[in-house]
């Protein structure tokens, strides 16, 4: 059942409401211009960057031992990254030989939906209807009820057990005759489920925990009964195809050894990240036999994808920072809704054509300060697009 609430704001409040987010849209105009502008820089310096270091990769068949003269030198190789180092979950006396053990947990928890509706009176007030509505699901962490709007669903929640996700990893992990350093164990990937059986005692104890925390609701169980496991998974509760409010998951992978490709520096036994002449650090690891052109070509491509996304975050603060500055002239009609209503539309479009065009002129002065060749045409097709758009606008 849905719950909703209705708050009005007379004229003169969204006025004052308007006249403040002309400052928070100076901001984010701001903020989105300056992130679009060092993103076409970091692009470059991260290309730059990776072609300077493809440049000096010096492939290696053989890391079966130490070779003296590739200290200093980015290389690329492939070898299997092996460990003897067993990994424990200490909460649940689940190991393995691993190169990573990672434990994810789930609660299921009432999650608030809220959807606003907004409605303009004449007299330039403003009606804003909120309806909350609430929907079991499987969250990372434990959602606090209490502020939860609608009364019937305050203090809702609760877990059967309060349990942290976690991941570790093995500290002694051999290259062949190398040894690898944290940053590029992190980066191996490839998990897999991890099987085991869950003690007796593992169950008596966690058993006991849910027990406890059932007694404290008024509710006399044996928790034992409410702690199921399968395969790579630990569940607490009734049935986990139904499950209840408070009901936990707990998922266990692992990262056994595995044969991986690897483009990193050299250091004595060991490696470390390369350093270009621009200051960007590279390093690159793949899970199989991976050649370093597939590596690389890998690398740029995701620094294209990061670039886009960030540029396309970028022209939208500009647009939103444009749309929040100018949106006391709607307010301002807002004493007849269907006038302030079509000066809205009206500056929503300016504001998205004038953010755009905005975001391009400084995408192209920006490659035009870090890339000429490719900036000046990029300018001046920018400059004509303005053009026509405004051609048309006119007409």
């Amino acid at each position: 059942m849905a719950y909703t609430t209705s708050s009005t704001k007379n004229y003169g409040q969204r006025l004052t409401g308007s006249i403040k987010g002309i400052a928070v849209g100076l901001l984010l105009f701001v903020a989105g211009t300056v992130m679009l502008f060092w993103n076409e820089g970091n692009f470059v310096k991260q290309r730059k960057a990776l072609k300077e270091a493809q440049s000096v990769t010096v492939h290696v068949d053989d890391v079966s031992t130490v070779d003296g003269s590739l200290n200093g030198k980015l290389i690329h190789a492939t070898a299997l990254a092996n460990t003897s180092d067993r990994l424990v979950d200490r909460q649940f006396g689940v190991g393995a030989v691993a190169v990573s053990l990672s434990r994810k947990v789930e609660f299921c928890q009432y999650e608030e939906v809220v959807s606003t509706k907004k409605k303009d009176k004449v007299g330039g007030g403003q009606e804003t209807i909120k309806t909350y509505t609430y929907r079991k699901a499987w969250v990372p962490r434990p959602i606090e009820s209490d502020k939860f709007n609608d009364p019937a669903y305050q203090k809702s929640n609760m877990t059967l057990a309060v349990i942290e996700s976690e991941t570790q990893f093995a500290e002694n992990v051999a290259f062949d005759a190398y040894r690898l350093p944290p940053f590029l164990v992190r980066a191996i990937d490839g998990s897999e489920p991890l099987a085991f059986e869950l003690s007796s005692e593992r169950v008596q104890y966690w058993g006991k925990i849910i027990s406890d925390k059932l007694k404290l609701r008024g509710v006399e169980v044996d928790g034992t009964t409410l702690v199921r496991q399968n395969d790579n998974k630990v569940y607490f509760g009734r049935s986990e195809t139904d499950p209840d409010i408070g009901d936990v998951r707990i998922t266990f992978t692992k990262i056994d050894p595995k044969e991986i490709s690897l483009i990193a520096k050299v250091n004595n036994n060991t490696f470390e990240e390369f350093i270009a002449e621009n200051g960007k650090s590279f390093y690159q690891v793949a899970t199989g036999t991976v050649s370093a052109s597939n590596m690389f070509d890998s690398a740029h491509s995701t620094n294209s994808i990061i670039t886009w996304i960030l540029r396309i975050i970028g022209i939208l603060l500009v647009m939103i920072g444009l749309r929040m500055m100018f949106d006391i002239l709607p307010t301002l009609f807002k004493v007849l809704p269907f006038l302030g209503n079509i000066i809205g539309a009206g500056v929503g479009l300016v504001c998205f054509v004038g953010g755009f065009a905005w975001s391009m002129l400084l995408i192209s002065l920006s490659w035009l300060f870090y890339r000429p060749l490719i900036g000046i045409p990029l300018l001046l097709l920018t400059v004509a697009g303005i053009w026509l758009l405004k051609k048309r606008a006119k007409a």
